[in-house]
Parts: structure tokens; sequence; C-alpha cells
């Protein structure tokens, strides 16, 4: 009977590990199967919709805490505004509701009774905000008005994914009012930055930060800033946007206050925004055929203690090993016993934990603990006098190891290219980030969208001033632009 439970026990670890589909095969099976698996989210009886389990939660827990020390740090105070905005607020700045008018949610029915005026569902707050930062500024030395909020958007969206792109998404949007263009756009700079810096140093998830495009920027802004980055299937994610909104919300809403010099101006404005989408791009960029991979510094669990065997004699040791670790890591321990140890090892390479600890009788007797590296496999035993600085820095270079990995794969997956047809072949075949000249005509991004399916992603902050051809017009061009197709 025990050795018939056993079996079903090691069959079912089998089974579990065949049944991840594949990353190296293909990534979009790979990506929802994995999140599935991995426990962070699971499908909502919503259409479009998603539930955020505990442990993504987690991950959205963490990258918050991250921004938001920065965000107050900044002077930038929280506060929060109502879901439902009045249809005529979005109607005000007429560019603003052509970009969102095709997934807007409205309200029309509430209380038992038609509403006078239909409410839409937040797409997005600037209407609403902007509203109450008129009501509350009439002169200079009410200004900046520097707010964020963290809150939740809805955007009704036809094909949805998880992460990536739900009818329901929480997020951060930065708000800011200054008296001068220079103050705001600084502002603006301020937040692109924060969020390559959310990117880099914490979710250890290379980028290009740029300017986008007349089309691809915000509606209703003066200029849209991206970090674009470049997914294992070698289409591009946008991770977040920064935008100098100019004074177009504040003329829209005749807002004005008294400057210092005695004269009506309107307010120069600024908004900025990252996403839980960011989880989506983790998790595509840091992953593997066994599962996920977590960077240790946003890893919910950063190490989970597996005993070989259950016992006394283990499991104080496995506690004696907890106690020297400390605080320094978050670290969980597997003591099921209705699992098999194969399982075990299979269920967190799941979940990506950056390390195991394995500790049998051998640990115990030669007081050492067996640690194995999930990015990497690799297996090293650390005496416990050296353990918690061991640890500490095993977990450090993995971070490092996941950054420089996809700063790599970009690099090498990022092509300059001069020629229209060199072009068309690549974003058919391996695709990959495209640095390419362009003579900012709009009717040549139309037509390279509709040839190649690539879309102008950012002008790169760093690129060259560089006399050359368009890639498809052959127009006079001053910089290399970055193309690719996108989520």
């Amino acid at each position: 009977m025990f050795f018939g439970l056993l079996q079903t026990k090691i069959d079912s670890s089998m089974k579990e590990k065949k049944l991840l589909k594949k990353k190296s095969q293909n990534l979009s099976d790979w990506y929802t199967d994995v999140i599935l698996k991995a426990e962070l989210a699971d499908y909502a009886p919503i259409k479009g919709c998603m539930v955020i389990r505990p442990y993504g939660y987690a991950l959205w827990e963490g990258i918050r805490e991250f921004m938001d020390s920065r965000i107050k740090k900044r002077g930038v105070k929280n506060a929060y505004f109502p879901i439902f905005i009045p249809e005529s607020y979005l109607n005000k700045e007429k560019e603003h509701v052509a970009g969102f008018s095709p997934q807007v949610a409205v309200v029309t029915f509430a209380g038992g009774e038609e509403l006078k005026e239909k409410l839409v569902v937040r797409p997005t707050s600037e209407t609403i905000m902007y509203e109450m930062y008129k009501k509350w500024s009439q002169s200079y030395r009410d200004l900046p008005i520097m707010i964020n909020q963290w809150n939740n958007i809805v955007r009704w969206e036809k094909r949805t994914y998880l992460f990536l792109r739900t009818s329901e998404f929480l997020w951060q949007e930065g708000h800011c009012a200054h008296l001068r263009h220079e103050e705001s756009a600084k502002t603006v700079n301020w937040a692109l930055e924060m969020y390559q810096e959310t990117y880099r140093e914490l979710l250890a998830v290379w980028g290009v930060a740029g300017l986008k495009s007349e089309a691809e920027k915000f509606a209703g802004g003066d200029q849209t800033y991206t970090y674009e980055i470049l997914m294992p299937d070698g289409k591009a994610l946008q991770g977040c946007t920064s935008h100098d909104l100019g004074q177009n919300f504040a003329k829209a809403f005749d807002w004005t206050v008294l400057d210092d010099r005695g004269k009506q101006v309107h307010p120069w404005q600024n908004s900025w925004g990252f996403s839980t989408r960011s989880i989506g791009g983790l998790i595509m960029v840091h992953g593997d055929d066994n599962g996920l991979i977590m960077p240790p510094r946003v890893a919910p669990i950063q190490a989970v203690a597996v005993p070989i065997k259950p016992g006394k004699i283990i499991s104080d040791y496995v506690a004696k090993v907890v106690g020297r670790i400390g605080g320094s890591v978050r670290i969980e321990v597997d003591e099921r016993q209705d699992e098999t140890v194969g399982f075990k090892f299979n269920k967190w390479e799941v979940k990506g934990v950056p390390v195991r600890l394995e500790i049998g009788e051998k640990e115990v007797a030669e007081s050492v603990v067996t640690v194995v590296r999930r990015d990497s496999g690799e297996k090293l035993k650390l005496r416990l006098g050296d353990l918690k600085a061991g640890l500490g820095k095993m977990l450090e270079d993995i971070q490092f190891d996941l950054l420089e990995r996809q700063r790599r794969f970009t690099m090498e997956n990022t092509h300059s290219v001069g020629v229209y047809d060199e072009f068309r072949n690549i974003m058919a075949t391996r695709r990959g980030f495209i640095r390419a000249f362009w003579c900012g005509n709009p009717e040549c991004e139309v037509k390279i969208k509709e040839e190649t399916k690539a879309t102008v992603r950012c002008l790169p902050l760093d690129a060259k001033n560089e006399a050359g051809k368009c890639i498809y017009c052959g127009g006079r061009s001053d910089h290399r632009w970055l193309f690719a197709q996108s989520y």
C-alpha cells in the first residue's frame, strides 16, 4: 500500500512537469500556462478580467513599495479620485476622448433609474483630477500640485492577455501641474528615470528609453516618453509612459492661475503611469521550460528550504538554518508530507523561487546546506556559518546575471538597417528591434505598419544626430528611430 501511494506521488510529480508547456516551443502558450500553474493569476468570471492571486499580487506590492518611496521623496503625495467620471468631462479634450472612446465603459443606469448624465468608468484620470486642480488653485502660490494615485483602470479590450492586456488593471498615475514648462519637463524626465530604475534595478529588465512618435503619443499630450522592452519572441512591450501634456488640458478646462507677475496663465501639466503590465513583461523575459525565474529583489519568496526526509533531527536543523539567515532573506519552508521531494522541487521551479535549499541527513552531519540556483541550476554546499553571507551574494549575482542576460539579448537582436527589403525580411522572420532612419512623415509610418506590422517604438534618448535617408521614402532624416512589432 505504501509503495503504491509513493508511486502515485512520483507519477503526479512527473505528470505536473510534463504538462507545463515549453517556452522554447511556444512562448504564448507557455506564458499563459506558467501564470496559471505558478498561481500568479487566474481568469475571472467576467470576460476580459483576471484575478490576481496572492503570489502575483505580492509582486505588485514589491513594485509599489519600490516606487512609492521614490514618488514621495520627489514630493508627490498620494490621493484617491472617483472611478466614475462625468461623460462631459471626458469630452472637454477632443483628442483625448477620441483616443479612448473605443475602450470606454459607460454606466447609464444606477440606483434604479436611468442617469441624467452618463458616467464613464475611469480609463485614465486626467479629466476628473484636473477639474479638482482647477478648483484648488487660483494663484502661483497654489502650485505645483503634485499628486499620485494607486488605483484600478477600466479599458474594455476586445483581445485580452493575462497581465499584458486586460479590461481592468492596476497602476499608479502621477499628475502634476507647474507654473512653468521647464519645471513640468523636469518632472516628466524624472518619472521616466524612475521607471527605468524600477525595471533595471528591481525587475532586472533591460529596455530602451525614448520619445514616442506623434502617432504613438498619448491622446491629448504634447510629447510621450516610453521604456520599450524586447520580448523573447522579438516583439516589443511598452513598459510605461511619461507624458508632457503642455497646457492642453488646462486650456480645455479653462483653468488659469495668477502668476508671479500678475498675469493669468494656464498651468503646465504632466502625467505618468506604470501598471501591472510590467508583471507580464517580467514573466516573459525571465523564465525557461521549467517555469518562472524570479529576480531576487522582487521575488515574494527568495529562498525555499526543502527537507529531504521528514523527522525531528532534520526539522530542527531546518529551523536552525532559518534562524541563521534571520530576516535577511524572504524564506519559506516546505514541510508538506503529502508531496514527494521531486514534486516539491518542480513546484518551486515553476514558481521561479531564486534559490532552493536542500537539507537532508548528509547536510545535518556535515553542518552544511546544499544550495541550488534557479537561473543556472548551479549547485554548491555552504557551511552553516557562511550561509547568510553566501546566500546574500548569490541572490545579488542572480539579480545581476538576469539583467545582463536580457541586456545581451536586446543588443544581439537590435539591427541597424538601411534597406527597406532587409527591414521587411527581418520583421517577417526573426523580428527584434530595428534601428532605421525615418523622416517623421506619418504616411511613411502608416505604410510601414501596414506592410510589416512594425510600429515606431521610440526615438532613443541617446540617439545620435546624423544625416540619413528615410527607410521607406528616402526623404531626409536626422535620426535612427527604433521599430518593432508590438503587443
